[in-house]
């Protein structure tokens, strides 16, 4: 049996988990997310939050693993891509228990790892993915050892946009309420309003200029309600369309959604329709592991170390825009379960 102490701290989740190679995977799941009063995430403001906490973050992990330390047989850290500030600190974390303990350091990237949790959570074997959350909006596939992105924003993430939004309307943060995002439940009793920009350009979003309209629409008096349903509608549309556009390209027959926005009920109705219509198979993630969490680092830090992926603690550096296309998966097709 192998165990894996995985630990994230890309944005606003400070998450350390530990998994097992042999049923039951996930032995604990602890985490502490920092929500700013006003405003958006400030790294300078999070960064220090993690470092009050990821003692008692790790503890709460082991604890709850029922195991120590020096059980575990190696430290997996999300190293990027990410916000620098908090990068560093769960890096910084990883460095001291391995170097201290002696055991193995692996690399893992945060955008693989949402996709490695939702293969592993749906038993998906090779599917298309949409991968949405706040700093990422990417169509991803398996091909030739890496995934490859078959479309991306061209600009803002849709959870950048939801958030943006939220925050000049007055609305947020907090911008989830009881698993809800601010927009949805602002767009309860909205009605579309026609003239607001949809934009795919090929496998491709864009939702700025969909921002700047919804802004201008509320400064000229549009009922909130319905802005935020126009915006909700729109931009979830768009997504579902370069998803289609990559399941039809890729010829695959499986489809996944995961992320922070794949906690939303609305797109994964979407999805689901649209992947009926072409006879492919879609399955939701649990809305837990929809963000940012220890045990997706923990569960890719697992296939990654068997296969020999490790690095010197002094050689593990952040790297805030490593693409998910640019790291090797040898393990896809024998994914732990």
């Amino acid at each position: 049996m192998t165990l894996i102490l995985g630990i994230e701290s890309t944005a606003h989740t400070f998450g350390v988990s530990v998994v097992s190679s042999e049923p039951p995977h996930i032995l604990s799941d602890s985490r502490r997310i920092y929500s700013p009063r006003q405003g958006g995430i400030l790294p300078r403001e999070v960064a220090p939050f993690f470092s009050n906490v990821a003692g008692e973050v790790v503890r709460e992990a082991l604890d709850e693993a029922g195991v120590g330390i020096r059980d575990v047989d190696a430290i997996a850290v999300a190293l990027g891509p990410g916000m620098g500030p908090q990068l560093r600190v769960g890096a910084s974390v990883a460095r001291a228990l391995a170097s201290y303990y002696g055991k193995p350091l692996v690399p893992v990237n945060h955008a693989v790892a949402h996709v490695e949790i939702a293969r592993f959570l749906t038993g998906l074997r090779d599917p298309i993915v949409l991968y949405v959350a706040g700093g990422n909006t990417t169509v991803v596939s398996y091909s030739e050892g890496r995934y490859r992105v078959f479309g991306e924003t061209l600009d803002i993430p849709l959870g950048n946009l939801q958030d943006t939004f939220a925050r000049e309307a007055g609305i947020g943060p907090p911008y989830v309420v009881e698993g809800k995002h601010v927009i949805d439940i602002c767009s309860e009793g909205g009605e579309f309003i026609e003239g607001m920009p949809y934009i795919v350009k090929g496998q491709d979003s864009s939702f700025s200029g969909l921002l700047t309209a919804a802004l201008r629409l509320l400064k000229k008096g549009s009922r909130l309600q319905d802005v935020c349903f126009t915006l909700r509608e729109i931009a979830y549309s768009s997504v579902v369309e370069v998803l289609e556009r990559g399941l039809a390209h890729t010829g695959k027959r499986e489809v996944l959604l995961t992320g922070g926005v794949a906690a939303s009920k609305l797109l994964n109705e979407k999805i689901e329709v649209m992947a009926k219509l072409h006879g492919a198979l879609f399955k939701p993630i649990p809305g837990k592991y929809s963000g940012d969490n220890g045990v997706m680092i923990a569960l890719t830090g697992l296939p990654a170390y068997l296969w020999g992926y490790t690095v010197e603690p002094s050689k593990a550096l952040i790297r805030q825009r490593w693409r998910i296309d640019q790291v090797d998966i040898p393990w896809y097709y024998e994914f732990p379960r």
